[in-house]
């Protein structure tokens, strides 16, 4: 694969999540959204946090703001930690989503160096990029410069030997089994060292 056809991928990937407007967060609604999350009233959520029932609907409905102590012991009460509270829930997360693709099921974008065959195609707003890829190259030559991206990447060794390049370190050569995580900015290749094609599994971040 290119360098140009790597980085297209990744983006494409990246522009499919479709990037929201984010709106300033209401911690009354985000403590009542925990509250209601584990299940308790006013009375028990106050309980568990340490804090007067009075304290803890004001703070809900937006009539105080909590000192650190409160924010604390709202924290430890609703199992999360301080930075949690003031992280909002994406409206459109979906728990327990899946996707399952068969071999052979995912979607094929072919280079003269790699064959790709992208997996979880049909899940949008992913955070993480997997795709199965077949090593056509031979010699690091084939390659037109270094592929880089944002986010970082893990490759896994499925089929055949394989010879990792990538900028800052000696080339290594890796068997069925062995794995690499990497920063996806650092310049990197593979190419295949064994008779046939190599096979390898690589996941890439999106955020």
């Amino acid at each position: 694969m290119s360098a140009q056809k790597s980085k297209s991928m990744v983006r494409i990937a990246r522009e499919r999540g479709d990037e929201e407007h984010v709106e300033p967060l209401d911690l009354g609604i985000r403590v009542r959204e925990l509250r209601k999350a584990h299940g308790w009233t006013l009375e028990q959520a106050a309980k568990q946090a340490g804090l007067a029932r009075s304290t803890l609907s004001k703070i809900e409905n937006g009539q105080m703001s909590p000192t650190y102590e409160a924010l604390k012991k709202l924290a430890v009460g609703l199992e999360i930690s301080v930075p949690q509270l003031f992280t909002a829930a994406k409206k459109d997360q979906v728990l327990g989503r899946m996707s399952v693709v068969k071999t052979g099921e995912g979607v094929h974008q072919a280079t003269t160096t790699y064959e790709h065959e992208l997996l979880a195609e049909s899940l949008r707003k992913k955070t993480m990029l997997p795709y199965r890829a077949r090593v056509r190259a031979r010699a690091i030559d084939e390659f037109d410069g270094w592929v880089r991206h944002d986010g970082e990447e893990f490759l896994y060794v499925l089929t055949g030997v394989i010879r990792l390049y990538t900028e800052f370190y000696e080339p290594v050569e890796m068997r069925r089994g062995d794995s690499a995580y990497y920063d996806g900015a650092m310049g990197h290749n593979v190419v295949s060292v064994s008779d046939e094609d190599a096979t390898i599994l690589w996941v890439t971040s999106l955020t």
